[in-house]
């Protein structure tokens, strides 16, 4: 599963390729439907798009039942996704069929307003991909987490203006991924890079976080 932010769709080709085994949680930028690949939208960018029409236009109340009754077929589906061993694999696909079916339903509202259409539009395009994450165990129904973790590296580039070249930008992502994979990982990356710079030093090599951890884990076994 990989969980990616708005980027140019060479950049998407260059870091996936056209054809990718997991499944891409992504905020439905066009971009994104050029990699051949299982897609969940982020329904919390779907569900923001729809506050945004409801609060723009309170007088329409069909928007508001809209908006409920699509967050319900979502919570159902988070619902059936808990108890699918339970149920069981037939049960289980019987019961999403049914959830698509009344998303199906949902998108067929009779004499929708204007408003309202171009919120069917909006999530008509993307009904392929709202319950992807039903049947995978460990796929969102949101890309929060990977917004979560750039989200540092955004907000100094915000306060700073961003690097000067395209070389001191490349260098930052990279620190920044290597930092953020240690906090996620458990590692001080501090220490991380004084010991893969020692490393570097002595052999000429970097020291992978894979390897870290191995010479570590060696390390507290012999101390102990």
């Amino acid at each position: 599963m990989l969980k990616l932010i708005r980027m140019g769709s060479p950049v998407v080709e260059k870091i996936l390729g056209t054809v990718f085994s997991g499944v891409l949680i992504t905020d439905a930028w066009y971009a994104y439907q050029l990699i051949v690949c299982e897609k969940q939208t982020c329904m919390a960018h779907i569900f923001r798009k729809v506050r945004k029409f409801r609060d723009a236009y309170p007088q329409y109340w069909t928007i508001f039942i809209f908006y409920k009754r699509l967050r319900r077929i979502v919570e159902d589906g988070e619902r059936l996704k808990k108890i699918r061993i339970e149920i069981g694999e037939m049960a289980f696909i019987r019961r999403l069929g049914l959830l698509e079916q009344r998303l199906e339903e949902l998108l067929k509202w009779k004499n929708p307003n204007l408003p309202l259409q171009e919120i069917i539009k909006k999530v008509a395009r993307q009904k392929e991909y709202i319950l992807t994450f039903v049947r995978y165990d460990n796929v969102s129904k949101t890309n929060n987490f990977g917004e979560y973790i750039i989200k540092r590296g955004i907000l100094k580039r915000k306060v700073s203006g961003g690097s000067m070249s395209a070389d001191g930008a490349m260098t930052y992502a990279i620190l920044q991924s290597i930092a953020m994979t240690c906090q996620l990982r458990g590692l001080p990356f501090r220490k991380y890079l004084i010991t893969c710079l020692g490393h570097y030093i002595r052999t000429g090599k970097p020291l992978s976080l894979a390897n870290y951890e191995a010479l570590n884990g060696c390390q507290e076994k012999l101390a102990a």
